[in-house]
């Protein structure tokens, strides 16, 4: 085979190869952030149990079902992960390992904790699964904070809130989404933003967008 014909099957080879498909490939940087963002968003969790949930409490005791309102930090890590990973997986392993973080270091639901940020995770990895991780907009992560409430919200109507009444299911579902998009995904977008800006996301997508244009 001469050069010229080893050089047009090489270029076949790569015009048959799917596009992006390095982009999606985990680094070892990756594994370290991700491992990073998990422990620090545990730590949050970690206060957001106390005051989280007296807020939860307080807001249910006015109507059944609109505590849902305040649990939007507990699904923070899964988008934050996605929006500076930007790789499969991101989000749910993210979660995971703030869920498991917030567990360790002793909270009120002990080893379910696991399920919720299983459920959560999985919900805002759909949303950038279904985008094929290729958009990673501020639109997109209020829904991807949606789509963790929601994973949320099946996760506990599975372990019990199918007994409560649909009234309390429906307006929790609600204000469980609601909570997403503005505490996990709105949030996770402007602290993706802030965290660019300083420099600390050099070696990722998220942080090279972030630099001013010359």
């Amino acid at each position: 085979m001469t050069a010229t014909s080893s050089n047009s099957a090489n270029l076949g080879e790569d015009q048959t190869r799917p596009a992006g498909t390095g982009r999606l490939r985990w680094r070892v940087v990756d594994i370290v952030v991700a491992a990073v963002l998990g422990v620090a968003c545990g730590v949050i969790f970690v206060g957001w149990n106390t005051i989280g949930y007296a807020w939860f409490a307080a807001m249910d005791a006015v109507t059944p079902g609109l505590g849902g309102l305040a649990a939007g930090v507990w699904f923070l890590a899964g988008p934050l992960g996605a929006l500076i990973i930007r790789k499969p997986g991101a989000a749910l392993l993210v979660e995971l390992i703030a869920a498991f973080v917030s567990m360790a270091m002793g909270n009120q639901w002990g080893w379910t904790t696991m399920y919720s940020g299983f459920a959560q995770g999985l919900g805002a990895e759909i949303v950038f699964a279904a985008l094929r991780y290729r958009r990673f907009t501020l639109p997109v992560a209020v829904l991807a904070g949606v789509g963790a409430g929601l994973g949320a919200f099946v996760n506990e109507f599975i372990l019990g809130n199918w007994a409560k009444s649909p009234a309390f299911n429906a307006i929790y579902a609600g204000c469980t989404m609601l909570s997403g998009a503005v505490l996990a995904g709105l949030l996770g977008w402007l602290l993706m933003r802030t965290l660019a800006r300083t420099g600390a996301l050099d070696r990722f997508a998220a942080g090279r967008e972030a630099r001013p244009s010359v």
